[in-house]
């Protein structure tokens, strides 16, 4: 929690400037996100292209900053987006080979019937406060979970902002009827968070330092609520069709998060560039998300069994997909550690 204790022991003349300039910030960042915009590097002709969707504050950065990807037998080709949702819709499309995205967002993809494989995964080891929240502004009458109910909160849908939403009525035994959820983009929840138009909202890192920095505070905490898991997730397809490029690009990954773990601050300089976003925040984003490589095993499919059913039980999934098939493991990557 020491970045989060940064941010909240400037001055207050530096607390007042970064409320009133983390909007423009924050507009910057999603301009430069440009839903599908591509980074195209040059290589020999006829070598393979891997096509890598990034999160804003993600896989694009980390392998950057950790020179993972220097002497790679193929050209990597990134495309940005500002969250989960649109990233697995372009995997599903076949417009991107291969993105993370969080459990949440992805089950609720596969349930839908997006033709996505999870190839690998990542998980956030130890689970830190303020990764993933429900913030509300600093003057509200929100002070306790139980008060969200009748209230309006705003987040993605099918994302990990959603799941904590659930999980947390669930906990304090209330329906999902109860509140009233707000489906918007990132940009366009904050925006409707700012205005007053929605009394909370359930979000992520990057967006919840940026947030905090505006005078937000954390109503409800997701530590407790959810996995820490995110899945390298590829086209179905292009899992058999690259496969040795996409072993090759996990233990690359695999590397990279072990290097981020060890440069933190090396990271979040390289993070705050690509991004826009305040070095203090970037920081705040990196040691919050200590993301480490797990085994696709018998423990860990049951907890997603447990996500989907979570899902299902509040009304917001009706596929049903088989779980088994949803997983397609390459390489042999270890748990960190081990």
């Amino acid at each position: 929690m020491a970045a989060y204790r940064d941010l909240h022991s400037r001055s207050p003349r530096a607390v007042e400037a970064a409320k009133k300039h983390w909007p423009i910030l924050l507009v910057a960042m999603l301009a430069l996100i440009g839903l599908g915009a591509c980074t195209r590097h040059d290589a020999p002709a006829g070598q393979t292209v891997l096509r890598v969707g990034s999160q804003r504050g993600g896989t694009k950065a980390l392998l950057l900053s950790s020179g993972v990807l220097q002497d790679a037998p193929y050209r990597v080709e990134w495309s940005e987006f500002p969250a989960a949702q649109n990233l697995l819709e372009a995997i599903g499309a076949g417009a991107v080979d291969v993105g993370v995205a969080g459990d949440a967002p992805f089950q609720f993809a596969y349930q839908s019937g997006q033709p996505i494989r999870a190839i690998g995964a990542l998980s956030v080891r130890p689970r830190p406060a303020g990764a993933l929240a429900i913030l509300v502004p600093h003057d509200s009458a929100i002070h306790a979970v139980t008060d969200l109910k009748g209230k309006r909160i705003a987040t993605t849908r099918g994302s990990v902002g959603h799941y904590l939403i659930l999980r947390v009525l669930a906990a304090i035994g209330l329906a999902p009827g109860d509140v009233r959820i707000s489906f918007l983009s990132p940009g366009d929840s904050k925006a409707a968070f700012d205005t007053g138009s929605v009394d909370a909202w359930s979000t992520w890192s990057p967006y919840v330092p940026i947030a905090l920095a505006g005078g937000a505070r954390i109503a409800a905490d997701g530590s407790d609520y959810y996995s820490g898991t995110a899945f390298d997730t590829a086209n179905a397809t292009a899992a058999q069709a690259k496969k040795a490029e996409l072993t090759d690009f996990l233990q690359r990954e695999t590397r990279a998060h072990a290097w981020a773990k060890a440069h933190p601050r090396d990271y979040a300089k390289v993070l705050a560039r690509e991004t826009g976003l305040p070095e203090d925040v970037a920081f705040y984003h990196v040691t919050h998300q200590p993301l480490v490589r797990v085994p696709i095993d018998a423990a860990l499919k049951a907890e997603e069994t447990d996500v989907v059913a979570n899902f299902r039980k509040a009304g917001a999934l009706t596929g049903s997909q088989p779980l088994d098939a949803a997983y397609l493991p390459l390489g042999q990557a270890r748990p960190h550690g081990k």
